[in-house]
């Protein structure tokens, strides 16, 4: 018999398949997040937090922008993937039941973490009370009610990728994510206390050679309990990622919002 999952965060970094998830999420996402993170004007001598850090590329990379004299702060709750660099600190923390320095950070980074946490607006208020005023935080979050097939073999390919979609979207909900929280973030900030608050909603094509379709091909693996759960089969799962694969599948992305935000300078 199959073990049933239990609730809580749906991608385990003690897992076989986190490697690749963090490979997957840094080729598809990075691009975004550090164009983004770089407009904030991030340079030497910036103090950031890096929340759920994860395979550890987005805080790698504000380590190179903050040297010599700055430094990063990366966090996660199973921190063991990210890699030690000069002036990268690492360490074991829970957002929700940690605390943090306040008034220390010139900049926050979170991706996908706060859309899993129940706690979410509790964090919100944590993570503003940590930056300096006129700090910055950025979020980069899901929002997977949307994301509809384009293009597809023939129509059962088509009822089989809505099935896959509902499906994940059932297990993360399970587990206490909200899975329209990329389009919420940006009112729960302001009702937080941020200010310049600046929401950026970013859609790409999907296409069998997306590096988000194969992030999405990964979670076949790395959610096969939880979508079984869902109501998919393991046949199911396997035609999920033979049509990932057809170079004639074509969908729109789901919807990924990156947000700045700002503690009032006074």
């Amino acid at each position: 018999m199959t073990a049933q999952p239990t609730p809580g965060y749906v991608f385990d970094n003690d897992s076989e398949h986190a490697v690749e998830q963090h490979r997957c999420l840094a080729r598809a996402y990075d691009p975004l997040t550090l164009e983004r993170l770089a407009q904030t004007g991030v340079g030497e001598g910036w103090h950031c937090l890096e929340v759920g850090a994860g395979g550890g590329s987005v805080a790698h990379w504000l380590a190179q922008r903050v040297a010599p004299s700055g430094r990063v702060l990366a966090t996660d709750v199973k921190p063991a993937h990210v890699a030690p660099a000069p002036g990268l600190e690492i360490a074991r923390h829970d957002i929700v039941h940690d605390p943090l320095p306040e008034a220390a950070f010139d900049l926050i980074h979170a991706r996908l973490v706060l859309l899993h946490l129940p706690e979410r607006r509790a964090v919100l208020a944590r993570l503003l009370r940590a930056l300096k005023p006129g700090g910055w935080l950025q979020l980069d979050e899901f929002d997977i009610t949307y994301g509809p097939a384009l293009l597809m073999p023939d129509p059962a390919a088509g009822a089989l990728y809505t099935e896959f979609l509902d499906a994940k979207a059932t297990a993360m909900a399970t587990a206490g994510a909200d899975i329209a929280w990329g389009r919420n973030a940006a009112a729960a900030m302001r009702e937080t206390g941020f200010t310049a608050i600046e929401p950026v909603p970013h859609l790409e094509l999907w296409q069998a050679s997306s590096p988000a379709v194969r992030l999405l091909a990964h979670h076949t693996h790395h959610l096969r309990d939880r979508l079984i759960e869902a109501g998919m089969s393991e046949e199911r799962l396997v035609q999920v990622r033979e049509l990932l694969a057809d170079p004639s599948f074509c969908a729109c992305s789901c919807a990924i919002y990156s947000v700045h935000g700002r503690r009032p300078a006074g």
